[in-house]
């Protein structure tokens, strides 16, 4: 049996995902990781009360509280405030996801902890918008992953004596014939979420747990509402926690002038075909990503999709399905899970969490950056996301897409 910190979002995944770990024997630790970020429309903010502790579960063979540390210190926790934004909950950290997973960590028996990390949120919102700004488009939940889920959290981890520390991603963890952790595809590919961990140090993969990823959805939803927990039939996170409404050009712009850079932000531009020809003008390059179609506000008789952000110019690029195509792209500060040099030459490419993932050659450079040479063109291929790169359903690192 062993300790485990679970990041518990409120979702039905890391619900059964805690249910599935203490079936096998762990003893489990629920932690909510709160953001506090504000929207920009009001919203009420309650005194907070301390974070409470439910008491370690009779299961438990460790008569350790999970509450202090090697040093007998107890961690600082933040309070968990009750928080009213009626305009915010598409994404996975409103304070309903938080009562929800105080809900379910109650009815498992299992403590539950809110951890402020304001800062660390902080740090994924600026990342966020910056690479909109630059005409780039970012990944913020591979970042908060990277940062977050499996950074911090591990830290978090180590201060309670946790050997591991769990999510509720789709994916799964696995050996290789010499005996190293390895991270793999989920059962259920079309959940799959082993593109989104592609950036997590490898070191962390011994101490790594999903048990979810061992399952369909359609199962998990079935082990929620059978072990009664009400999460059952929630709806997944469908947008990025601290945009609401997906509306991201507001969003940047807004957090913009609060950071003194607001003619960045309000400098708009020009549409223009491929051939040169200019078709209209927008009000900034921070609206749109390459491989858009919709929402692009202009009407051109015919489908239009961007194919190219110019950041100097504040050019809009638009053109046929075909000129989206792309043979080639680099890669900048990669991270693999296995050792650079066992790298092969040829395996499946990933170029967004939705894609497919395509045959195509790789090739790691002397300076550290991953080239790749797809096998058939691929559409919408975006200087910002990541590129992650598989042999067979193991995932071996990625880099981001320049």
């Amino acid at each position: 049996m062993a300790r485990v910190v679970l990041a518990m979002s409120g979702g039905v995944d890391s619900s059964v995902a805690a249910h599935l770990l203490l079936e096998q024997g762990h003893e489990v630790i629920g932690v909510f990781m709160r953001h506090g970020q504000a929207s920009p429309v009001a919203c009420a903010i309650d005194e907070p009360t301390a974070s409470r502790v439910v008491p370690t579960p009779a299961h438990s063979a460790s008569s350790k509280n999970p509450r202090q540390n090697a040093g007998g210190e107890t961690p600082r926790l933040a309070a968990l405030p009750v928080v009213n934004r009626l305009d915010h909950k598409q994404g996975c950290c409103t304070a309903s996801d938080a009562e929800d997973a105080r809900r379910v960590a109650d009815r498992l028996a299992i403590p539950f902890y809110a951890l402020n990390l304001d800062a660390e949120f902080s740090r994924i919102i600026d990342y966020f918008v910056d690479e909109y700004a630059a005409g780039r488009t970012p990944n913020p939940c591979v970042q908060c992953n990277n940062w977050i889920k499996f950074g911090k959290l591990f830290d978090y981890a180590d201060s309670v004596d946790a050997e591991f520390v769990a999510t509720g991603h789709y994916a799964r963890m696995g050996r290789s014939a010499a005996g190293e952790a390895t991270l793999l595809r989920g059962v259920d590919d079309s959940k799959d979420q082993s593109y989104v961990l592609f950036g997590i140090e490898r070191r962390h993969l011994d101490r790594m747990l999903l048990p979810v990823g061992e399952f369909e959805k359609p199962e998990i939803r079935r082990l929620a509402g059978t072990i009664g927990l009400n999460v059952a039939t929630k709806k997944d996170s469908q947008e990025i926690c601290f945009v609401t409404q997906g509306h991201y050009h507001e969003f940047i712009k807004d957090r913009q002038a609060r950071r003194g850079v607001a003619d960045a932000a309000e400098q708009g531009g020009e549409f223009v075909l491929t051939s040169g020809e200019v078709v209209g003008q927008h009000d900034g390059i921070e609206g749109f990503t390459v491989g858009q179609r919709k929402g692009l506000g202009i009407a051109l008789g015919e489908p239009k999709f961007v194919v190219r952000i110019e950041r100097e110019t504040r050019r809009v690029v638009l053109g046929d399905r075909t000129e989206l195509g792309r043979s080639e792209l680099t890669a900048k500060d990669c991270n693999w899970l296995v050792e650079a040099g066992s790298v092969p030459s040829r395996g499946l490419v990933q170029i967004r969490y939705n894609a497919a993932p395509a045959w195509g050659d790789m090739v790691l450079l002397d300076d550290g950056r991953l080239s790749v040479r797809f096998d058939e063109p691929q559409f919408g291929v975006a200087p910002g996301q990541a590129v992650v790169c598989y042999d067979g359903e193991r995932v071996l690192g990625g880099g981001w897409i320049e």
